[in-house]
């Protein structure tokens, strides 16, 4: 058995039994993929230096897009970067008019994690940690701590809101030496974008904008430019779900969303960022469909686009988009022993003749499936652990053959359905006309 704490061991095995991927302990049951992580190492490098990443994880549903961005962002954690992760949803976008993209900023905030925070709620950890060496550096030099923070913040004040971002850090200041906890709070509260009109945040703070639809990715830049002031190496922001943009039903919603991609895409590729680092995780309908995805708006479909010299297995992975590979047999045979460690000791673990029987079901279920998008087929094992280890007298001999697993289908998109002939996407032009 390998050398895992029980509560740990039983977050990995509680997750990967609810197909969903683990907030610790990936480390124990990582496989392959090494040539992406070696990429995805030097982005966190490239970021700590200075410059600025952008990379869409493209995979098709259960083939382990979120358990490699997890992984990439524990990676960056150990690397000395500050993390903002969040899931997009029907209620969370990138851009918006109804306050969904002000609820993106505010989970990202929420989930802003450290090396010594890493389950998230990292934000006032880092602004204590940069008013802390401000204070020290104005005692140090004599000097009145509000003067140091807005010397070490004059920089933000070239970015849109950098201005009143300096006051709102100022303001935590303010309430932190007189003990105002009350404008401590209203500050944090500013800083994750929780303030939903102008006048509130003008009365609790004196500042007159706020984090709204239209300034997200200004705000991630401006939260870029703090962490690196605060001591950390950068910022990487993680966008999941991404699909739930080519849901959209409205094409202007959509070509909003994208227009906002761009600009990111842009800032990123013309060294407009710095200390900052994009991943953004979706299904091939998400990048390459020509109506609803990424590729139905040309100035994306061209900087995306493949290289068409990466063909008959050679690959390419200086580009923006990274395609997952294909976990191999041999890659779920590790990754099956890695889970059997996990879940039995050495005295009573299954025999590796089980787990090629087991594979060998589920190849002749779902075909290559099994590992293509191996999700199903993990659940699956653990399953078929978890009666074992429960039930002491049953043979493994006599579960295999009894195993249910099917190919995962993914979300349904039958609201998306585009198929000739079916009601036309809202928003899209005569999608209204009746003769």
């Amino acid at each position: 058995m390998v050398n895992i704490k029980p509560r740990e061991r039983d977050a990995i095995v509680q997750a990967l039994r609810a197909g969903v991927v683990p907030k610790q302990g990936l480390r124990h049951i990582q496989v392959g993929r090494a040539m992406e992580i070696e990429q995805l190492v030097k982005d966190i490098d490239n970021i700590a230096d200075g410059g600025a990443t952008i990379r869409f994880i493209i995979g098709e549903y259960g083939s382990g897009k979120t358990f490699f961005m997890n992984l990439i962002r524990l990676v960056a954690l150990e690397k000395g970067l500050v993390t903002m992760f969040a899931d997009l949803a029907p209620d969370r976008r990138i851009h918006a008019s109804g306050g969904q993209a002000r609820s993106l900023y505010a989970e990202m905030a929420k989930n802003m994690a450290t090396r010594t925070k890493a389950d998230g709620g990292a934000l006032s950890s880092v602004v204590e940690r940069f008013i802390s060496q401000a204070h020290h550096d104005a005692e140090k030099g004599d000097l009145a701590t509000g003067a140091v923070i807005h010397e070490r913040l004059s920089h933000t004040q070239e970015l849109t809101g950098g201005f009143d971002f300096a006051t709102v850090i100022k303001r935590y200041w303010e309430g932190h030496d007189a003990g105002d906890e009350e404008l401590q709070t209203s500050a944090l509260r500013w800083l994750r974008g929780e303030f939903s009109t102008r006048t509130d945040a003008r009365k609790a703070l004196g500042v007159r904008t706020i984090v709204d639809d239209a300034n997200v990715y200004d705000h991630l830049k401006l939260m870029s430019s703090f962490v690196k002031a605060a001591g950390y190496k950068g910022l990487l922001v993680g966008l999941d779900e991404m699909v739930n943009l080519y849901k959209l039903s409205s094409a202007q919603a959509r070509n909003a969303n994208y227009e906002q991609i761009l600009r990111i895409l842009n800032d990123v590729l013309q060294g407009s960022a710095g200390h900052l680092g994009f991943l953004m995780g979706g299904t091939p309908e998400f990048l390459m469909n020509t109506r609803r995805g990424l590729y139905s708006y040309e100035a994306l479909q061209t900087r995306l686009a493949a290289n068409s010299f990466a063909r008959d297995g050679l690959v390419d992975l200086s580009g923006p988009v990274i395609r997952l590979a294909n976990l191999t047999p041999e890659d779920l045979f590790i990754l099956l022993s890695n889970i059997r460690a996990i879940m039995q000791s050495s005295s009573n673990a299954l025999p590796d003749e089980a787990l090629e029987a087991f594979m060998s079901h589920c190849a002749e279920r779902i075909g290559e499936a099994y590992f293509r998008t191996p999700r199903n087929t993990i659940t699956a094992f653990v399953n078929l652990l978890a009666v074992l280890e429960q039930n002491p007298d049953v043979k493994w001999t006599d579960l295999v053959s009894d195993v249910d697993v099917g190919a995962d289908g993914g979300e349904d998109m039958s609201d998306v359905d585009e198929s000739v002939g079916g009601v036309p996407p809202e928003g899209d032009e005569m999608a209204s006309f009746r003769l």
